[in-house]
């Protein structure tokens, strides 16, 4: 008697270009867990990828170009695409540009994408093939993730179109929040970015709701959310690092201050300004009580010396004098921020801002950008210098190959520096061991305007 087997055809790869912000990116990693639990593999480039998914971002006109031009990429190098993210609430825009895109589908509509991917990839493999639970898939490293705690924002800033993209702020209920940074840090996650597009409002939606945690009630709040993040262990009794992104700074952020005092947060706040000049502040339709911001950045450093501020700011909005500009130097001298990005002001469709009078020519922008950069390097080149000889505790990211005579050097970011946006930590001559992932204390020799240099203590 013989026997016939069917032979197991082989998955479906789907290919992923992601765009734009860190939530894009959890979004991007959120789609692809779903599709590979579908019986779908991951392709790394375009050649073997069954379909290709582009995950764009609609935030600003240049980032509408980009996603333009990445979809444009995928189709002459694939041919079969399909847009997701904040750009595809424009479908018309894309089709118009690329008619030939398989389908199109909005900002985190997980079900939309899978459903397109499996009507233009039907998956080859039945739900039997596999029977071991797959693990998420990440698309950092293992040794930081990035942690949505919600979706939406309910402020109506002039320059800005995140609620019409992605709606009214939704948080994530609190259990559900601690339950996957606890499956992350057991992972092998050293360090946790905790992000949305508001995060001191989380639960405002939700009244703050309690729900039940390791026996006990725990808010939907910022501060119970960082407590408890604070209560996680990567061994040996030790927390993660834990970064707060997204921060407005709404009165209850003073209480997430001493948690960086005591080691349970990292000593580290991104906090959207944008500007200082309370006139610009008021036509950007944001809070403008800048003065009392500096007070609580003095009662911040009082209560945690170590704390690092990060912000951006908008240069060239519609109606910014030189002595608004200036104001704002003037400020930035006073606050002396650790970590500063800048951006031109840029019309974004649907903004209300496009609205507003005395448009500031693309020169003064221009100029002004370079004299706000060349005030925060400043400020940053000296902040830098005053941790030189200092010993201070960095995580590793990239461990390089032995030089010509051995050594091994080392690139890693201190607690003052979030991955891709802030300055680094390069080391020389690393021990033979060293991990991407270690925290290792560090003697810092050198210093520049944006990155430290030192070795392992």
């Amino acid at each position: 008697m013989t026997t016939t087997t069917t032979p197991i055809p082989d998955q479906k790869k789907v290919g992923m270009v992601s765009l734009g912000c860190p939530k894009a990116l959890v979004d991007s990693e959120r789609i692809l867990t779903r599709l590979r639990a579908d019986g779908y593999a991951m392709s790394p480039d375009y050649a073997g990828a069954d379909v290709v998914l582009v995950n764009t971002c609609g935030f600003l006109d240049s980032a509408k170009e980009e996603s333009l031009a990445a979809i444009g990429e995928a189709i002459s190098e694939n041919g079969r695409v399909i847009v997701t993210g904040c750009m595809g609430e424009e479908a018309d825009a894309i089709r118009a540009a690329h008619p030939q895109v398989l389908a199109v589908t909005g900002a985190h509509q997980y079900e939309q994408v899978v459903e397109a991917v499996h009507e233009h990839a039907p998956p080859s493999q039945g739900p039997f093939v596999d029977l071991i639970p797959q693990p998420d898939v990440k698309l950092t490293p293992r040794h930081y993730s990035y942690l949505k705690i919600s979706e939406g924002c309910n402020h109506s800033c002039a320059f800005c179109i995140i609620p019409d993209l992605r709606g009214k702020l939704a948080s994530r209920r609190i259990d559900a929040v601690l339950r996957e940074a606890e499956k992350l840090v057991a992972a092998g996650t050293k360090e946790l970015l905790v992000i949305s597009q508001d995060t001191s409002a989380y639960g405002v939606d939700t009244r703050h709701e309690s729900r039940s945690w390791k026996g006990r009630e725990v808010r939907a709040h910022m501060t119970d959310l960082a407590r408890e993040l604070g209560q996680l262990d990567i061994g040996g009794g030790t927390p993660p690092w834990v970064r707060l992104h997204y921060v407005y700074p709404y009165p209850h952020v003073d209480a997430v201050i001493p948690l960086m005092a005591e080691g349970l947060l990292t000593p580290y706040l991104d906090i959207p300004f944008q500007h200082a000049s309370p006139k610009v502040l008021r036509a950007m339709k944001r809070p403008a009580n800048e003065a009392k911001v500096l007070e609580r950045l003095k009662g911040w450093r009082e209560i945690c010396p170590e704390i690092a501020i990060r912000s951006s700011f908008v240069v060239g909005f519609p109606g910014e004098t030189e002595e608004d500009f200036q104001y704002l130097l003037d400020w930035l001298e006073e606050a002396q921020l650790d970590r500063v990005g800048a951006f031109r002001f840029e019309p974004v469709e649907g903004a209300q801002a496009n609205a507003l009078p005395d448009p500031v020519p693309e020169e003064v922008k221009e100029e002004r950008y370079a004299r706000v950069m060349e005030v925060t390097e400043r400020i940053s080149a000296a902040k830098l210098a005053a941790k030189v000889g200092k010993t201070i505790p960095v995580i590793i990211d990239e461990v390089g190959e032995p030089d010509e005579d051995g050594d091994i050097g080392a690139t890693g970011r201190s607690q003052a520096d979030a991955p891709e946006i802030d300055g680094a930590v390069y080391l020389r001559t690393v021990p033979q061991d060293l991990a991407a992932g270690d925290i290792v204390d560090v003697v810092v020799e050198e210093s520049d305007a944006h990155d430290l240099f030192g070795v392992v203590a």
